[in-house]
């Protein structure tokens, strides 16, 4: 074996060749799949876009770079299952552009954290965490509550995101193909002609950051919260691998 080795690493030629083998198997080990990724997703019911409000809330919570310390991808494992709820599927991050996994978690895991809390709660935390988490060491977002939220390019950040594959519409045709998927009401929620209304609308629907006289960048990170993990009826997926799992 040693002298093997050797008589490779000596001879540049075939060193060259056996490199070259060696990384066109793991190319293709990479790349064939991708070919087939239609199948890898799970087929789910209830994974839709995000409404033109929770679009801003994603918005936010990027530019405040919350993903450097939470993550939204909960792990098949045990632990993860008992303390956050069930394994990511791939499919809750078709829409997401760029999705928001993450690489560490300083604070806890997002994926499943919609409806767990009251939007009262979701504003104190992101306004003084200590306040509701005395340990936490989360940084206070105080600014959120008095900036008005921008939403005058939210009609061009819906194209934008349509261009990538998010399903929003802009014609009847994709209106309609909205309707027959998502329903009417999530249909209307998606056309961009009417983004600037139905942000309006969501905002007005219920109070996420306690003062419903204004609309501000807190009642758009709420609303993003409050959705993450909740699109899937995950009791569907529970007494298969998770009964055994178990």
């Amino acid at each position: 074996m040693k002298l093997s080795h050797e008589s490779i690493e000596i001879n540049a030629g075939l060193m060259i060749v056996l490199t070259l083998i060696a990384i066109s198997i793991g190319g293709l080990v990479e790349i064939v799949p991708l070919y087939y990724i239609k199948d890898t997703i799970e087929k789910v019911e209830g994974v839709r876009p995000y409404t033109p409000l929770e679009q801003r809330g994603r918005d936010i919570y990027i530019r405040e770079g919350c993903y450097t310390c939470h993550s939204q991808m909960i792990r098949p494992f045990r632990d993860e299952d008992m303390r956050y709820g069930h394994y990511s599927l791939a499919a809750e991050s078709k829409y997401d552009h760029p999705f928001q996994w993450g690489s560490k978690r300083t604070g806890p895991d997002l994926g499943r954290v919609g409806r767990k809390y009251s939007n009262a709660w979701h504003t104190q935390h992101l306004n003084n965490p200590r306040d509701v988490v005395p340990e936490s060491i989360m940084p206070n977002y105080p600014w959120l509550l008095r900036n008005e939220l921008d939403f005058s390019d939210i009609a061009d950040r819906m194209r934008a995101l349509k261009i990538v594959g998010v399903p929003y519409s802009e014609s009847e045709e994709e209106y309609l193909a909205n309707v027959e998927q998502f329903g009417v009401e999530m249909a209307e929620q998606f056309d961009i002609n009417k983004a600037d209304q139905s942000l309006i609308t969501q905002a007005q629907s219920e109070d996420w950051d306690g003062d419903r006289s204004r609309l501000t960048e807190m009642d758009a990170l709420v609303a993003y919260l409050q959705v993450l993990g909740t699109m899937v009826d995950f009791s569907k997926y529970d007494e298969g691998y998770f009964a055994e799992f178990r």
